[in-house]
């Protein structure tokens, strides 16, 4: 991803982090709360396959999608 996508990229990440804290289900794994900024990371990393920002230019807008995915629906 270039560098211009990639910051824009972490802006959206860390602005749905902040719409995530305190939303996040309670998690044995977790037992002084998740971290929703690691939490969108690492969703985007699992479902890509990838960093968010190794992530081919091309799938911008998809990135976009699943994060207002997460927003909406937070596991």
């Amino acid at each position: 991803m270039n560098k211009e996508n990639a910051e824009k990229l972490w802006k959206i990440i860390q602005e749905t982090g902040d719409y995530l804290q305190g939303r996040l289900p309670n998690h044995p794994n977790h037992p002084n709360g998740r971290n929703p900024y690691a939490h969108v990371a690492i969703c985007i990393k699992n479902k890509f396959d990838s960093s968010y920002k190794d992530i081919p230019d091309d799938k911008y807008e998809e990135i976009l999608k699943y994060i207002e995915f997460l927003k909406k629906n937070p596991s």
